[in-house]
């Protein structure tokens, strides 16, 4: 049982005193410090109710999960709702890992470690083994991780390094932008991708080349999506063609089979 190092924990994290914290509850202060340091727990069920209002967390992770080993991210996460406690569904913490000043790293996902993440996202231990790194632009307030992509189906360069903001809500998933999006069926793709989620429970897939057709997946089969923001690369993008060149092109074309035509 963690009910009172949570409370304690929780109480710190909003920056309440004991005493201010009992006022929310009416109770004594020193009643408060006994269900925050004493072994022994016997709240009521209008007690416990209001403790999980009060902090946003269900009941059972209250009781059941040691809320002083989660990030700050993780915690937000759970204070939305994304708990298999409060929901009944598959949706899951973010597993992440975290500096010594309890700064969210940026995992880095190699094309070599990509087939051990599709087996180990979910896990702490095997995140810990990437490679971390911090950069000062990117929002401590929120999460990020690093893939690195291979192919040319978004016209980048081979083994660029994109990274991406984590998706909390796949509702809140915005058409025609890029994300990196984690199946267990297709693995880790870089798309833009539009949301279908109210019309048929699917995400369209899309890739910039468009020799590669769009295709669907299925929400429920998504594992993680990865909000794109910033991507590395060795080598400059390739120059963009205009629509002005491509109409002065097609018309000499047009010009040339012409000409072939009268001879």
């Amino acid at each position: 049982m963690f009910l009172g190092s949570n409370l304690k924990y929780l109480r710190n994290r909003k920056g309440l005193t004991q005493e201010e914290a009992a006022g929310k509850f009416n109770m004594n202060r020193s009643t408060l410090n006994n269900y925050e340091n004493t072994s022994v727990h016997n709240p009521t069920i209008d007690l416990l109710i209001a403790f999980s209002k009060f902090y946003n967390i269900s009941i059972d992770v209250l009781l059941k999960v040691d809320l002083t080993k989660f990030s700050e991210n993780q915690l937000q996460d759970l204070e939305k709702g994304y708990d298999a406690y409060t929901t009944g569904t598959k949706l899951r913490v973010l597993a992440t890992t975290v500096d010594s000043d309890n700064n969210e790293n940026v995992e880095l996902v190699s094309v070599k470690a990509r087939a051990g993440y599709m087996k180990g996202y979910g896990d702490v231990e095997y995140l810990k083994k990437l490679p971390v790194f911090q950069l000062p632009f990117l929002s401590r307030e929120r999460k990020y991780r690093t893939f690195q992509i291979g192919g040319d189906s978004m016209l980048i360069h081979e083994n660029t390094y994109v990274i991406g903001e984590y998706v909390h809500d796949l509702n809140e998933i915005k058409n025609g932008e890029a994300y990196i999006v984690i199946t267990l069926d297709d693995g880790i793709v870089f798309k833009l991708v539009n949301n279908q989620i109210k019309k048929n429970k699917t995400l369209l897939l899309s890739s910039l080349n468009q020799s590669y057709k769009p295709y669907e997946v299925i929400v429920n089969n998504v594992k993680e999506v990865w909000k794109f923001t910033h991507y590395i690369s060795s080598k400059l993008p390739e120059p963009i063609t205009t629509n002005e060149e491509l109409i002065s092109t097609m018309s000499k074309l047009q010009k040339e089979i012409s000409k072939l035509h009268k001879q």
